[in-house]
């Protein structure tokens, strides 16, 4: 594959082979069409395939690093070895030391936020001082297994209330919410299929339904051998009456959720790629068909990017019972690397209470496996059997999220919660200012919208190709061309590299572009480099018929 010939954009056949994969697997061949045009051009080579935002919080890491210097202090005051060996931190009085530290280094960079965070927790979480701080310096130093495994204590009580804030609970929202800490999103959207189907909740060939377009692994996993089922796509086709997309659900697309048999929901809120937060009319009309006609659909919602939208509300507060949340701080605070997420399921909820109602002999089995962790295996949690699933049962005991990757993650939820919203408002105006370049190079029209995310944007050629050219054109390009063919061009022409949107089960000839990773200026070239394309295949288009 390293010939260039190989990667021909006229290769119909290559491309039809190359549109069965994955589109972050596609990204790999269009990043290296992209870089060897850029090489072999003037042109920039400009990555918009991947999320991965190029900025980061700062503040949070300040506090982290810093913390650090304290936990250190912690070990080395038990036992200090000149070759480099120190002991573990020691409770007693743990909470004067961390003052003083606190106030001997109360100019350095995140100094406040570290004294806001322990105060947070004392004053309104009624934590002992001296448990607190020793709390903090095993968890940032990483010297123990995390206790408890689901989750630390301390990060469990402030992102409960960083949740509360950032998923649009009300402030006096009592309802209490279980956490389990992962490796990143991915993880924990694993873990849930994973869990649903081994407690038999979800089992071979049952439906599910999925809200489309969405993450291609929420595409992929049901599809996999072991999970086998019957996914029912609620399809975002709602369209205006001039042809412009509200990547909307239309009320005939969820009305397919008031079967019972499907018995799970996968969302992701606000959508990827098309990144629209749920219409209001849309969780009235959810909320109706679980009430009245299924009251066991288990949903997950994956509302990672739901911090870029004004006012958001998640389902989780919608429909706390039947709902599982997976939030990531990975988008928001620049945070991919560090693997920072959370599994949110109220104590009250569907998953416990369907394991309740399993046949006798479902009961058994699970019993069996997961005997070894309780003298009363069927009072364990459906969250605490994803934590055990999570190390395959067996070894339990060595389950969870590290402890200072848990440390940050309490420090971004406490920087946040501290917040006089100017963090919020310059990511959400970051973002909007990328959406505006990118659309103001290609002539197409961006239409005003509040429940736009805008983190990526999802743009249908073929609307644009009929608005311009018309719909003959239009046939044209579906006649003699593969969606894929675009996406392709673009990276071997321009160095451009953007996503299939039919990847995702969005439109056929659409395109996923971030607006996270690159610079304004480069959202300019982008926009440029689509229309030119779209400008060439009608040239092509008159070429043919003279």
């Amino acid at each position: 594959m390293d010939d260039k010939k190989t990667f021909n954009p006229e290769n119909r056949d290559y491309e039809l082979r190359l549109s069965k994969m994955s589109p972050f697997e596609i990204k790999n061949e269009l990043i290296k069409l992209a870089q060897d045009d850029a090489r072999e051009s003037t042109a920039t080579f400009l990555n918009a395939g991947r999320g991965n935002p190029n900025w980061i919080a700062t503040t949070p890491r300040e506090a982290f690093f810093l913390l650090g210097q304290f936990g250190i202090q912690e070990c080395r005051r038990v036992s200090d070895n000149p070759i480099g060996i120190a002991g573990i931190p020691s409770v007693k009085e743990c909470g004067d030391r961390f003052r003083k530290f606190l106030a001997e280094n109360k100019d350095k960079n995140g100094a406040e936020l570290l004294e806001q965070t322990y105060d947070y927790l004392l004053n309104k979480h009624n934590f002992d001082p001296d448990l607190l701080a020793h709390e903090f310096a095993e968890a940032v130093i990483g010297d123990q297994y995390p206790v408890p495994d689901r989750i630390l204590r301390s990060t469990e009580a402030i992102v409960q209330d960083y949740l509360r804030e950032a998923m649009g609970g009300a402030p006096d929202n009592k309802e209490v919410y279980d956490l389990f800490a992962t490796e990143g999103g991915t993880a924990g959207m694993c873990y849930a299929f994973d869990s649903i189907q081994e407690n038999f909740l979800v089992n071979k060939g049952d439906k599910m339904a999925l809200m489309v377009p969405a993450f291609t692994p929420y595409i992929e996993i049901p599809q996999l051998d072991r999970f086998s089922f019957d996914v029912v796509n609620i399809n975002a086709n709602k369209v205006q009456h001039d042809g412009y997309h509200t990547w909307q659900y239309p009320p005939e697309e969820i009305e397919k959720l008031r079967d019972p048999s499907i018995k799970m929901l996968c969302i992701i809120n606000p959508s990827n790629p098309p990144s629209y937060t749920l219409a209001p009319e849309v969780r009235e009309q959810l909320i109706d068909i679980v009430s009245k006609d299924n009251p066991n659909l288990m949903i997950v919602t994956d509302d990672v990017y739901g911090t870029f939208v004004k006012d958001f509300h998640s389902l989780m507060y919608d429909l706390p019972y039947n709902t599982m949340c997976v939030y990531s701080f990975s988008k928001y605070f620049g945070a991919t690397g560090w693997r920072l997420a959370v599994c949110a399921i109220r104590q009250n909820n569907v998953f416990d209470d369907m394991i309740e109602k399993l046949p006798e002999d479902k009961k058994a089995a699970l019993r069996k496996r997961y005997g070894s962790l309780s003298l009363d295996p069927d009072k364990i949690k459906f969250i605490d059997r994803m934590v055990a699933d999570s190390r395959l049962v067996a070894l339990n005991h060595t389950a969870g999220l590290s402890t200072p990757q848990q440390m940050q993650m309490t420090l971004m939820a406490s920087f946040c919660l501290h917040d006089d919203g100017s963090y919020k408002r310059t990511m959400m105006n970051t973002i909007k200012d990328r959406l505006e370049a990118l659309w103001s190079t290609t002539g197409f029209t961006l239409l005003v919208d509040p429940l736009r995310a805008g983190y990526y944007s999802e743009i249908d050629i073929m609307i644009w190709a009929k608005k311009f050219y018309g719909d003959d054109f239009a046939k044209y390009m579906q006649d003699n061309y593969v969606p894929l063919d675009f996406v392709i061009r673009l990276a071997n022409e321009t160095a451009v590299v953007l996503l299939n949107g039919d990847g995702f089960d969005g439109p056929a000839w659409s395109v996923r572009a971030s607006l996270a990773n690159l610079n304004e200026s480069d959202y300019l070239k982008i926009g440029t480099a689509i229309r030119k394309l779209l400008d060439e295949y009608h040239t092509r288009y008159l070429a043919r018929k003279e």
